[in-house]
């Protein structure tokens, strides 16, 4: 049990880079910036700079010494993945942290510029190319951590083999499911193959439980005002955005955590509260199916992840 652990509990970072994926608002942003106020140097990897740029205005209005800065990245596209990539690399050899955070819930059905599926293609299989494009400067870290962010919704979700990318027919919530159960099955995989290579690196999961974001608004795409109506229903019982991100701050620095963690709010339903041991699902230990999992992920982004230290 964490008890009540709380951004204040967090070490002193001075010295740490990281990487945090939609940095630029709700779950992202709190985690940005209290790394930051801890004295990380974090780069926001967000698809506007426009808004990238705002929020680490943001982030300095409050601590005008934090160390933030925007390197843009589109999930949706491996292009700009791999671009980012090779900003990060050339900049920083050496990378301490990248927290998995970004994500679109619950969207009408679109295609990434690489032709899939959007949820999927956005929410698992950007940060698996990411990570293994970034590997190399994590395994150089004495203790670095891949944290990536799932979802209570990932009890209820089972993956399709045969229709990861809904061409079989679309249901936007069990997609969104689906992409969040291939987020926790990755992040269980990495920390086994981490652990299999001797790797100093360790993997963590968690998931924000029930947060006030604009996640809402998103999923029903241009009906603003729909959005707007939705967003206040969902907000009214939510904890903040502050709070949501105290599982994903824990994961990512609270000593002690061994890989292959996942952590909630440990309040009403593992929805609401400070950070602790969260459910898992029966579907997401099945280490055949992310064995499998792993394998598609790789034939379809074409990365494949190099488990020593030399860029390849």
């Amino acid at each position: 049990m964490t008890g009540r652990w709380t951004a204040a509990d967090m070490p002193e970072l001075h010295g740490r880079v990281a990487v945090v994926t939609g940095a630029n608002s709700g779950i992202g942003l709190e985690a940005t910036r209290a790394l930051a106020a801890k004295g990380a140097h974090v780069i926001l990897a967000v698809r506007s700079a426009e808004r990238g740029q705002a929020a680490v205005r943001s982030i300095q209005d409050t601590a005008p010494n934090a160390a933030v800065e925007v390197v843009p990245l589109d999930l949706g596209s491996l292009e700009s993945v791999r671009r980012f990539a090779e900003v990060v690399l050339q900049r920083f050899p050496t990378l301490d942290l990248l927290i998995n955070n970004a994500g679109v819930m619950g969207v009408p059905f679109g295609r990434t510029a690489d032709g899939f599926e959007l949820q999927f293609g956005t929410n698992h299989l950007g940060h698996f190319a990411l990570t293994g494009w970034l590997l190399p400067a994590l395994l150089r870290s004495e203790n670095a951590r891949v944290v990536t962010v799932s979802s209570a919704a990932h009890l209820n979700a089972r993956l399709d083999f045969g229709n990861l990318q809904g061409e079989r027919g679309y249901r936007r919530w069990r997609a969104y499911g689906q992409s969040k159960l291939a987020n926790l099955m990755f992040a269980f995989e990495l920390q086994r193959r981490l652990a299999a290579a001797g790797a100093a690196s360790i993997s963590v999961a968690c998931h924000p439980g029930w947060a006030a974001t604009n996640l809402a608004t998103k999923a029903v795409g241009d009906r603003k005002r729909v959005g707007r109506w939705l967003q206040g229903v969902f907000n009214l019982g939510a904890q903040s955005a502050a709070m949501g991100a105290l599982p994903t701050l824990y994961a990512a620095t609270a000593p002690g955590v061994p890989g292959g963690a996942y952590i909630g709010p440990a309040g009403f339903g593992g929805m609401r509260g400070y950070p602790g041991p969260a459910r898992v699902s029966e579907r997401a230990r099945n280490t055949a199916d992310a064995a499998r999992l792993w394998e598609v992920s790789e034939q379809l982004t074409g990365v494949r992840y190099a488990w020593s230290t030399q860029m390849t």
